[in-house]
Parts: structure tokens; sequence; C-alpha cells
């Protein structure tokens, strides 16, 4: 049996405030649990049914508390409408510092990016582009919210996420070389547009775009052009769709 207490501090870390007090963060899904087995992320508790034991023993899965519990008190401390037969309690990792020279061909910077839904599948854009450094803002949502987790589909354990301002990314870009670009509504046709070599993309709320203090630091502005044959009413793109238009095009070239 799972304790009320610990359903209560485990259901508490659905909140930033309650995650770095405690220092953890919640995963669940059985196959993002299994990846954890390749990560340097540790395990603090591992709670599993008995129809997982199995899977979780032969990945080499490490946890410094396993319990194995009925899938009835596995819903109790799940965020998922429906739990599957795992869920890990992990401890925060430290705050990566950002680098002070980057040499890929494209980075990016999320200005006040606040859906989670998009915040997890930037991230796991991020990995299937092979892109490994993903710039925050202070205001972006947390990496580490459990809706986060859940929609980069383990993504989060193989991109490396920073926090800081733009300013730090606009340093980081004079020391490396590289172009610092911002998706904009009134850019220019990224498909027409000659694209460095070395560049980092900035995207904007997912309501007001790029704030006018980040707009200042960005050397060129370029969009997606509208195709519509019928002068589409459409007021802009999904923000983790458009990323995943402009990263295309970035890697196509």
């Amino acid at each position: 049996m799972i304790s009320k207490n610990t359903i209560k501090r485990l259901n508490s870390l659905s909140q930033k405030k309650y995650r770095n007090k405690e220092g953890l963060f919640l995963v669940e899904g059985d196959k993002m649990v299994l990846e954890l087995a390749s990560s340097a992320l540790i395990i603090a508790e591992l709670f599993v049914t008995a129809d997982f034991e199995h899977d979780y023993k032969k990945s080499g899965l490490k946890a410094e508390k396993i319990s194995v519990v009925e899938k009835a008190e596995l819903k109790k401390i799940s965020q998922l409408k429906t739990p599957q037969n795992s869920l890990a309690v992990c401890r925060l990792p430290e705050a990566k510092p950002i680098p002070e020279m980057i040499n890929d061909d494209l980075s990016v910077f999320l200005d006040g990016i606040q859906d989670p839904g998009n915040m997890g599948t930037i991230v796991r854009l991020c990995d299937w582009f092979g892109i490994q450094h993903l710039f925050c803002s202070p205001d972006t949502v947390d990496l580490f919210n459990p809706k986060v987790i859940q929609a980069s589909m383990g993504s989060f354990m193989r991109v490396n996420v920073y926090e800081c301002e733009l300013e730090a990314v606009k340093a980081l870009a004079a020391a490396s070389g590289a172009v610092i670009y911002g998706a904009f509504m009134n850019g220019e046709n990224i498909y027409a547009a000659n694209l460095a070599e070395h560049s980092i993309l900035v995207v904007g709320n997912e309501g007001n775009g790029i704030r006018e203090a980040s707009e200042a630091l960005i050397d060129k502005k370029i969009s997606i052009p509208n195709f519509s044959e019928n002068n589409s009413k459409a007021e802009s793109l999904n923000v983790s769709v458009a990323i995943a238009i402009i990263c295309s095009e970035f890697k196509r070239r």
C-alpha cells in the first residue's frame, strides 16, 4: 500500500515549486521508464506492477527504492488518465551552464513558450533533427513539468536544455560565429532566404510571438509563407509545427 503522505507528496510534483522543494520529478509510461536505464538520471523510487517486474529487471533499470504495487495503487500517484505499469520518481539534475561556444549548424531559443504540450513536442523535434542545444527563457514552461516530460516521449533525456536570457545566447552566437534568426509573420520567406552555416532560431510565445526586447537582439527575421489560394484566414501556425517546418528547411540546406 502507498501511504497517504506519499500520495500527497508525489501528486504535489505536478507543481514546479514542489518539484524544486523536493528535488524530484516524475517519469511515466513503460517505454520512457525503461529508457531511464540508459540515462544519467537517478531514480529515487520506482513503482511497478507485478506485470512489469520482468521488463524492468531485464533492462537493468536501477533505483534507490523499488515498490511493487497494484494497478489501483499506481493510479493514485499517476498524472495520467490511463496509467501504465510503472512510475519513476527521479532526482532533478543540476542545471546545465550554457556552453562557451557551439559548433552546431542549428540551435533553438524559446522566448516564453507556455504550453507544456508544445514544449514537450519541441524537445522531441530537437531530438529528431539532431539539435543538441535548446535554450529557454526563464519564463518558458519548466522542462520537468509532467506534461512536458510526457509529450517529449523520452527526448528530454537526449537534448541539452538550458535556462537563460537571450542576451546570453546573443553573446554565445557572437563567440561561435552564429547568426540569430527570429520566426515572424512578416519575415523573409524561409524558402528564399540565404541561411547561415551556423544558426540559432528564436521562436516566441504562442499568443504574442517574440517579445519586443528579444526582437532587438535578432539578426534576421524569417517566416513561413502562406500558400493558401483562397487567402486563408488562419492567423498563424502552431509553434511546434512552425519549428518543425523551419528546422526541416535549415537541415535540408
